[in-house]
This record gives C-alpha cells, sequence and structure tokens, in this order.
C-alpha cells in the first residue's frame, strides 16, 4: 500500500469530523440546552445522526446512480469515496459520544466498531466494492430520520404531552417501515452479495478475508435490528393491552 497516497487522501474526513463535532456541540449547549443532563447527550447524538442519515441516503444514491459500473467489485469512484468519508466521519463522532457518555452500552460500541471496519476497508484498504457497502448504508439509514424523532419523542414523553403523541403516532409506521427494510430487504441484498462473493468475482480485488468479514459484520447487524423492532413490537402490543384493559375497567 502507497501511504503517500493514503495520506492525501484522508483530506475530507478531517472536514466531515469537524462538521460532526461542531453540530454535536451546538446540540448539546444550544439545541437542547433546556433539556436534563441525562438526556442531552442521547438528544445531541440523534441530532449528529440527523445531520447524517437521510443526507447518506441522498448522497449514496446519487453516488450510485452517477457510476455506470454496478458491481460488487467495481472500483470505488471519488464520490463514491466521499461519501464513505461522510459517514465515517459521522460513526467516529458518535463512537466517541458512546465512550465518553455511554461506555457500558457494549451493543452499541461494537456495532460502531464493526461498521467502522467495513467502511474503513473499503474506502483504505481495497478501494473496491462501495457499491455494496453503500446500498447497505441505504438500507441503514432510510429510517434513520423516523428513528431519531421516535428516540427522541422517547425520551421526553413522560415530561412532555406532545412528545407522548408523536410517539404514540410514529410507532406503528415506523416500525412497519423498519421491519420490511431490516427484515426483508436488507437479507435479500446481503443474500445477493454472499452469492455474487462466493463465485470468486471478485477475489482479485477484495481479499477473501475482507469480504467474509463484511458478511459477517453486515449479517449480525441485521440480525441485532431484527431482534431490536420485534422487540418493539412487542412492547407496543402490551402497551395497547395495557389500554385496552383500562378502558375495560372504566366502563
Amino acid at each position: 500500500m502507497d501511504f503517500g497516497i493514503l495520506i492525501s487522501s484522508l483530506h475530507n474526513l478531517p472536514i466531515f469530523f469537524s462538521m460532526f463535532f461542531v453540530i454535536y456541540l451546538t446540540a448539546h449547549f444550544f439545541v437542547f440546552r433546556n433539556w436534563s443532563s441525562k438526556l442531552r447527550p442521547e438528544a445531541a447524538s440523534c441530532l449528529i445522526s440527523l445531520a447524517h442519515g437521510t443526507p447518506a441516503v441522498f448522497l449514496a444514491c446519487q453516488a450510485i446512480f452517477t457510476d455506470p459500473n454496478h458491481d460488487f467489485a467495481s472500483a470505488n469512484t471519488d464520490f463514491q469515496n466521499s461519501v464513505l468519508e461522510y459517514s465515517i466521519a459521522y460513526f467516529l463522532m458518535d463512537l466517541c459520544h458512546y465512550l465518553i457518555f455511554n461506555p457500558s452500552d457494549i451493543l452499541f460500541i461494537g456495532h460502531h466498531l464493526a461498521t467502522l471496519f467495513v467502511f474503513l476497508t473499503c474506502r483504505y484498504f481495497v478501494f473496491h466494492g462501495a457499491y455494496g457497502i453503500l446500498i447497505l448504508l441505504i438500507l441503514a439509514e432510510v429510517t434513520s430520520f423516523f428513528q431519531n424523532i421516535w428516540t427522541l419523542a422517547s425520551a421526553q414523553r413522560a415530561e412532555s404531552k406532545f412528545a407522548a403523541q408523536v410517539f404514540a403516532v410514529l410507532s406503528p409506521p415506523f416500525y412497519a417501515l423498519y421491519s420490511v427494510v431490516r427484515g426483508f430487504m436488507g437479507p435479500l441484498f446481503v443474500y445477493k452479495m454472499l452469492v455474487f462473493y462466493l463465485s470468486g468475482a471478485a477475489d482479485t480485488v477484495i481479499p477473501m478475508w475482507v469480504w467474509v468479514s463484511w458478511i459477517c459484520v453486515v449479517v449480525a447487524a441485521i440480525s441485532v435490528s431484527i431482534l431490536w423492532i420485534s422487540n418493539r413490537w412487542l412492547d407496543l402490543y402490551r402497551e395497547r393491552l395495557v389500554i385496552l384493559d383500562k378502558e375495560q375497567k372504566i366502563r
């Protein structure tokens, strides 16, 4: 590997990281300054997630559609590399947040480290395969806007009637969208990736240990996502049962 090329290619990453750092500080000390000190860090994390998620979806879509080589082994374009750097910067910033404020949250820290491994190896080690990685990024972040609004509403619903209403209204459609994307579309796309890599078509540009690692990370992430959304559906079911029970007692 030419480390001179590697160092010169890092010029976007500090800029993107600085942007997310400023957004995080702005959220912590200004946007959510009236929130309790316990909730402010989580809210700040949600704001940088909002700044990353939806823009990343549009950027990744543009990076894919402007590349004529829709192939799991095709070389990364400059635009695709920039989108990867954008996401790397976000996950680095959010990882810092978890290490400082939630060091015991091993699940999220592990998720961020695994995701960074995939993005970093694709961007700075093999320089190929961004097409598939960006599709996965789209599938992961297409629900980001709703999830962050849902998370903020959940954090405030005990103190705000409006937040409680937003949480109640948003939960079913958000759960449904998340279930379709993570429970059906994600696994289907990973299956297509696996079939392609097993054919050996990418072996000359993406070492086997790299793509095997990618598949393992994505399968683990999807499995955790399915478990998470299953628990949310169960929580919603239990909450509805409690409401029905109260209504029956009133009658």
